[in-house]
């Protein structure tokens, strides 16, 4: 009997050996060997087995960054920072000479010590800009805290996990940087009260062997950044493309029995409405999809031009509206709010971006990305409806009830019967006259 529970016992230890992650260390506490500096003259040195950092006027972002590229890993490192400083780690990284004369590009780890707390999330330097903001997660946006944090970053395939003092906080599904170097920021400062202020950085760690059997699984909702595509996960959890990014399979002209001829182009993976003369569906017309919907999440990915409008419309009847103008339902308004006219009219801003158009504004605090891509998400479940803009809940509503009747009355839809009370309906994109483009139109039908 004793000599079972012994083999049992060396047994789990051998285990448990073989489950030990292979570490090797990036930062031997001394010098700076196998580091080099990119971009800044921000100074970077050694104090107490430590890198620190020092902020630094009239210099741009500055990088300590590995001479070794890195493709799948696993990193660890602890990191503390002055208030008032932002920071971060690149990771799969790159600087060459032809792209912005060397500027450092790539994934990078937030360190953000303000109120925002976005500590955690992923952003693409030099690039695409937010991948992983951490409004996304708000429940890990506490995970930071003053004084040293510990940090782990899973880069594995198309999976980027991170981790901050064992909670995890942001998750994407990426194939952008396949591999890179990973290097420590000095974020530029505009302020001389600034200057002086340090990030340091110890216990710098890295595995690349059999990462895949070391990987944590996350926690965290999964943002996908590859364009038109579904994640395994997304796949797993129910969602579907609504826009393959090649054909217009699934969509038709609202007033046309197939796609419109004119006024639409595919280009590049991107569903753009042509500019005309800015009128409501005079050119290509308003597209819808072939069927209709009834309980669903919807995330359509847009972009506007200057001065543009445009929206994303649920509850369609595409036979309602036999005159001039748009097809009717529910409209989650598209607009350049500091340059179209719409937005000062309306009713208290209901005609602005994010919206229930001409019924319900949404805030003037909205995250919403000037000259970037911004994800709109519908959420409908029965009679109670959602707006989102960049992973924030802008707004909701009821239908179906005494309060929504007296809204649609006293708006542009009060000549409509029973407007916003349908079961289902067609989802639509405008044509307003203005260039938009959509990619990334995804939908989760609901039970």
């Amino acid at each position: 009997m004793k000599k079972n529970i012994l083999f049992v016992l060396l047994f789990l230890f051998a285990a448990s050996l073989v489950a030990q992650e292979k570490w090797e260390p990036l930062f031997n506490g001394k010098n700076l060997k196998g580091w080099k500096k990119l971009n800044g003259t921000a100074e970077y040195k050694i104090v107490d087995g430590t890198i620190v950092g020092t902020s630094k006027m009239g210099t741009p972002n500055t990088f300590l960054a590995t001479a070794k590229n890195y493709g799948d890993f696993i990193l660890e490192f602890d990191f503390k920072v002055d208030d008032g400083l932002n920071s971060g780690v690149q990771f799969r990284s790159l600087s060459k000479k032809d792209y912005d004369k060397g500027r450092v590009h790539g994934y990078q780890f937030e360190i953000d010590p303000s109120g925002r707390a976005w500590t955690g999330g992923i952003y693409d330097e030099a690039r695409r800009g937010w991948l992983y903001p951490m409004n996304y997660n708000p429940a890990a946006q506490k995970a930071y805290k003053q004084g040293w944090n510990k940090v782990r970053i899973e880069a594995i395939g198309n999976s980027i996990c991170t981790w901050v003092n064992d909670i995890p906080c942001a998750n994407v599904w990426d194939d952008m940087t396949p591999e890179g170097f990973i290097a420590l920021q000095v974020h530029s400062i505009g302020n001389k009260k600034e200057e002086g202020k340090t990030i340091s950085w110890k216990d710098i760690r890295i595995c690349t062997t059999d990462v895949e059997k070391y990987k944590r699984s996350s926690t965290a909702p999964e943002v996908n950044a590859i364009t038109n595509t579904l994640s395994p996960k997304e796949a797993q959890d129910g969602w579907k493309l609504l826009w393959d990014g090649q054909t217009t399979n699934g969509w038709k002209g609202a007033r046309l029995a197939s796609f419109p001829e004119k006024g639409w182009v595919i280009d590049k993976g991107l569903l753009k409405v042509m500019r005309s003369d800015g009128g409501e569906s005079t050119n290509g017309g308003d597209i819808v999809t072939t069927r209709k919907y009834k309980n669903f999440i919807l995330k359509v990915d847009f972009r506007i031009t200057q001065g543009a409008n445009s929206g994303i419309k649920y509850f369609v009847n595409p036979d309602l509206n036999k005159g001039e103008g748009s097809a009717i339902g529910c409209e989650f308004q598209i607009l350049d709010d500091e340059k179209h006219p719409d937005a000062k009219l309306g009713v208290k801003g209901n005609r602005k971006l994010g919206s229930l158009y001409d019924l319900i504004p949404a805030p003037a605090n909205k995250p919403f990305n000037k000259g970037l891509f911004n994800t709109a998400t519908i959420v409908v479940k029965g009679n109670h409806v959602e707006h989102w803009l960049n992973g924030t809940k802008i707004l909701e509503y009821e239908r179906n009830n005494d309060m929504w009747n007296a809204l649609v009355a006293y708006s542009k839809y009060r000549d409509w019967p029973n407007f916003g009370n349908w079961a289902e309906g067609n989802i639509l994109l405008q044509d307003h006259g203005d260039e938009v483009w959509f990619k990334n139109v995804k939908i989760k039908e609901l039970p």
